[in-house]
């Protein structure tokens, strides 16, 4: 196994593509619980081109039937990026002072229950912009959100045969 550099750019060109609409070969969870994870695991294999077909505890997807809990999940996809050691994407909790753009952001409220999830697209003069799904947004700013905490994930790299 290899690890190999994370492509922000395509994940945030796919994620400036898609913020608005819905990629057709992607079920759309909006009326399941939302599809804001589903559309952040998108980009992410937008950036990464490799999935983790371990069952159960991996993180891939093939059908709204065939996937893993992690691909549209908050929680389930936050334990899989932070305790990854296979393959796909791996990344760690931040500060605000170590994002990058396509790094992954999660919202939540006092209890510690994490409800939203979002793409990092555009950081300017400290500002931190968003897409994400559920409510549609392209570039919108997180300070415009209403959350308790927040926690950023920073993608450190990609796992690879």
């Amino acid at each position: 196994m290899k690890t190999i550099k994370y492509d922000r750019i395509a994940a945030i060109s796919y994620a400036l593509k898609w913020a608005e609409s819905r990629n057709p070969e992607y079920f759309n969870f909006d009326n399941f619980g939302g599809d804001c994870t589903n559309f952040v695991s998108q980009c992410l294999y937008a950036g990464s081109k490799t999935m983790n077909y371990t069952p159960i505890v991996g993180w891939y997807y093939n059908s709204a039937y065939d996937r893993t809990a992690s691909w549209t999940g908050v929680d389930y996809l936050y334990k899989f990026l932070t305790t990854n050691n296979g393959y796909g994407p791996f990344a760690k909790n931040v500060d605000t002072n170590k994002i990058e753009l396509g790094d992954v952001v999660q919202l939540g409220s006092f209890n510690g229950d994490f409800y939203h999830a979002a793409i990092i697209s555009d950081i300017k003069n400290g500002k931190i912009y968003v897409c994400a799904h559920t409510f549609d947004v392209k570039n919108k700013p997180l300070d415009s959100y209403l959350y308790d905490q927040v926690r950023f994930l920073h993608i450190e790299g990609i796992r690879t045969k």
